[in-house]
């Protein structure tokens, strides 16, 4: 049977960074995989890593979309800004 500290364990916060919730969930899995849970237990922190799993894939899509926002939005800034005069003009300096 597992220890109180690893029954009130398996609950998942309701705010978490997205390094804590990894933290977390890489706890959850060393627990399944070390056994010595309960099938009770074990399904209670399979179900603990599948909510944390999910957290992680909304923090990392919520990332990944602030960031094609950010790319897009600044992107075409950087478009309308004329480049810098490098003294290239094109042409080889034949003569």
């Amino acid at each position: 049977m597992a220890s109180e500290g690893a029954m009130e364990s398996q609950s998942v916060p309701d705010s978490l960074s997205f390094e804590e919730a990894v933290s977390l969930l890489e706890q959850t899995v060393q627990a399944l995989e070390s056994g010595g849970l309960t099938l009770a237990e074990s399904t209670a922190m399979y179900e603990r890593g599948m909510k944390l799993a999910r957290i992680c894939n909304e923090m990392l899509n919520s990332a990944e979309a602030r960031i094609t926002r950010i790319r897009t939005t600044y992107g075409e800034q950087m478009r309308m800004v004329a480049p810098e005069d490098d003294g290239f003009d094109g042409m080889d300096d034949v003569g």
